[in-house]
């Protein structure tokens, strides 16, 4: 959520090497369409849309985060789509994070007109958002537009309206993926738990889950070289 794919042009490059690697922007986020309704079934009939759109008919599907919820969708409910799983810093079970309110409420109240800068936008932010990585990271998704005036490159409105959809589990209880599956979570991050465990057991029967100590919830970023190298262990050709 608020990410796009320029947070994985350098994990992509890498992984480049060994796959034919594709970063997709969900629906409202990055250099895609503004659209409703944002919920998952949707962002995952997006992805086969595209697949289909790519003559893809089965692949390694990876995401993270919101991306990871779209990505179980996409596998529990079209498994005839993917060869190999990846999720990453994420559980199927739902999430109500404070932060993200105040996070979103921040946005929300930051007023483009008079706006100057990112160092700016980030200064705003500081009461609602005390930790200095996340508001580099929200003033990402700051443009500016033909008159250099501010924007947002999200869809804020849209996105803000189905927070609630969106912090849900995203499947069902039959909900089961039976092809290779690999969790990897950051040892940092509180969004992967020791409790998650049985849900992904439940959902995901042969799923591995590697946890990279050192890294918090954006491993690909935080610790690159050990998170392709998580990527790789899996033995077996995949597309």
């Amino acid at each position: 959520m608020l990410g796009s794919s320029r947070n994985w042009q350098t994990v992509g490059r890498d992984l480049a090497a060994r796959y034919h690697v594709h970063a997709l922007d969900a629906r409202n986020h990055g250099a895609s369409p503004h659209a409703e309704p944002m919920d998952y079934p949707t962002m995952a009939a997006d992805v086969i849309a595209w697949l289909e759109a790519q003559g893809l008919d089965r692949v390694t599907l990876m995401g993270h985060s919101m991306g990871g919820k779209t990505a179980m969708w996409l596998a529990c409910r079209h498994p005839e789509r993917v060869a190999r799983l990846i999720v990453v810093d994420i559980a199927p079970r739902a999430y109500a994070w404070p932060a993200h309110r105040e996070e979103f409420a921040a946005l929300n109240e930051l007023d483009l007109a008079t706006l100057r800068s990112r160092a700016e936008a980030e200064k705003r932010m500081e009461q609602r958002v005390p930790e200095w990585a996340m508001r580099k990271f929200l003033a990402t998704n700051l443009e500016t537009d033909t008159a250099h005036r501010w924007r947002w490159a999200i869809n804020l409105p849209v996105i803000t309206a189905a927070l609630g959809t969106l912090e849900r589990d995203p499947l069902r209880p039959e909900d089961r993926f039976e092809g290779p599956t690999f969790f990897i979570s950051g040892g940092k991050s509180a969004y992967v738990t020791a409790d998650d465990e049985s849900a992904i057991r439940r959902h995901f029967p042969g799923a591995k889950h590697v946890v990279l100590p050192h890294a918090g919830h954006n491993p690909h970023i935080e610790r690159r070289e050990e998170f392709v190298a998580a990527v790789e262990m899996p033995n077996g050709s995949n597309p």
